[in-house]
């Protein structure tokens, strides 16, 4: 083994434990939120993955960005292959170590050297389209702040360059055998084109190669590392996503399980409400708030939702809330809670950096004190969350199932529940629910006098006639 293969041996293993530990700590992260059973519909739910997530389903209700991005994704996923090759390459020093395939190898690199002029372009096309040409509401908002721009024109260079790196360690590696009179295994058929560009000097050929080899292969590393903190991590985090997505009707509400018992045992004398939790040493456990006032409070599922968000806006971009003008924006309400994870979690790592997730949340207040500063108020306010009209637009519209309606429904029972802080239109309508078993201010003896009002008019009306 050469010195490179250890220096590479060494890369590899520094890029993949750092992106382990990133995952581990983003897994505790979510886990942090409340406990919801997702198992069961193992089939329906792969079925769902296999539509939504690897099918890209919901992504050609717009076919222009869809085709684009089904251009890098099929880029993404065939490229990826040739890693497998490099990685192996790195480790046991070998040279194009897939060429014995043959035929099947020609394909493969054929096909990877196309998919990636195809990924620069579609590149290019998203660029303009997020720099220059900004479609309505879509890439424009208070939540797309200086950092979310940057990180989205931080993932489209990166991704030229990963692109280059490739061309540059085929063109080189191809003009190097053409020059030696040998044939390299494989076919390139946009390297090929590009020949002419690289110099007929052997050694400066093989110094060529050795920089691209290494600049994609580190580049890769480096930007699976970065993925945890961008919002290119749906790449990743899309697929669980998609298979622990609701299954029941989009407009069916959970209830609460504890006012649930309640109005049982309202009903019905007989039923016997369950024993409160306890705590493992016996104790009884502290009461579960009602709804959701910061992170923890939300189902684990909503906070995976989160760490799932491309924020490209399609939720934003059919919300009737928004588009009359109103503060709530779906997107703003996901890129909050995952702020606020990164924050309420991940902020002690300075002073305690073996804590994270659920561990963190004892020594918060040790560290600074946030205890005003929760999701709710702190980042979302209720005048957003109010102006939901609860249509479900944005869930329809979320390419990976991300469901921003259940983190609203929570922090509205929240404020209704735990503090009577319901808007006046809503107050009254529960004052008359309470005294006149209907929404209206009418007292239920005089409910159907609509109808004796219509018989008077029916009967007038023909009287006329």
């Amino acid at each position: 083994m050469t010195i490179q293969n250890i220096i590479f041996l060494l890369v590899a293993i520094a890029g993949f434990g750092l992106f382990a530990w990133q995952v581990r700590k983003i897994r505790a992260n979510i886990l942090a939120g409340r406990d919801r059973d997702m198992s069961g519909n193992v089939s329906e739910r792969l079925n769902k993955t296999l539509l939504v997530a690897f099918g890209q389903q919901k992504m050609f209700k717009r076919i222009t960005p869809a085709l684009l991005h089904l251009v890098v994704y099929v880029g993404f996923l065939v490229i990826n292959i040739e890693v497998v090759e490099i990685l192996i390459d790195g480790i046991f020093g070998t040279h194009r170590v897939l060429g014995f395939m043959g035929p099947v190898y020609a394909a493969l690199t054929g096909t990877n050297e196309i998919l990636g002029a195809l990924v620069v372009l579609a590149v290019v096309a998203f660029w303009w389209r997020r720099n220059r040409s900004q479609p309505v509401r879509r890439f424009t908002g208070p939540e797309l702040r200086a950092w979310p721009k940057l990180d989205a024109n931080i993932i489209l260079y990166v991704e030229v360059i990963l692109m280059l790196a490739l061309f540059t360690m085929n063109t080189a590696d191809l003009k190097l055998h053409q020059l030696e009179g040998r044939d390299l295994a494989g076919a390139f058929p946009i390297s090929s084109l590009l020949t002419g560009l690289f110099p007929s000097n052997a050694t400066a050929l093989e110094v060529l190669e050795r920089v691209g080899w290494w600049a994609h292969i580190v580049g890769i590393l480096l930007f699976l590392n970065y993925l945890p903190s961008s919002k290119h991590f749906h790449i990743i985090m899309a697929f669980p996503n998609v298979y622990y997505s609701r299954l029941v009707p989009q407009g069916q509400f959970s209830n609460v399980d504890s006012i649930t018992h309640e109005v049982k045992a309202m009903m019905d004398p007989s039923y016997q409400v369950p024993a409160p939790a306890t705590n493992p040493d016996g104790s009884a456990a502290a009461p579960t708030p009602f709804g959701a006032k910061d992170v923890n409070d939300l189902a684990w599922t909503n906070l995976l939702n989160a760490y799932s968000c491309t924020e490209c806006g399609r939720c934003t971009s059919v919300c009737p809330a928004n588009l009359t003008g109103k503060l709530l924006s779906p997107r703003k309400v996901i890129m909050d809670t995952r702020d606020r994870m990164e924050e309420k979690y991940n902020s002690p790592l300075i002073f305690q950096p073996n804590l994270y997730g659920a561990e963190a949340k004892h020594a918060e207040a040790e560290v600074v004190d946030k205890e005003n500063h929760t999701l709710l108020r702190g980042y979302v306010t209720p005048e957003e969350l109010w102006a939901c009209t609860t249509c479900n637009a944005c869930v329809e519209a979320c390419p990976v199932n991300i469901n921003p309606l259940e983190s609203i429904v929570e922090m509205r029972r929240f404020l209704v529940l735990e503090e009577s802080a319901a808007p006046n239109s809503l107050n009254v309508m529960f004052s008359n629910i309470e005294n006149n078993g209907a929404p209206w201010a009418f007292s239920p003896s005089d409910r159907f006098n609509w109808a004796d009002d219509l018989y008077v008019a029916d009967k007038q009306s023909i009287a006329t006639a």
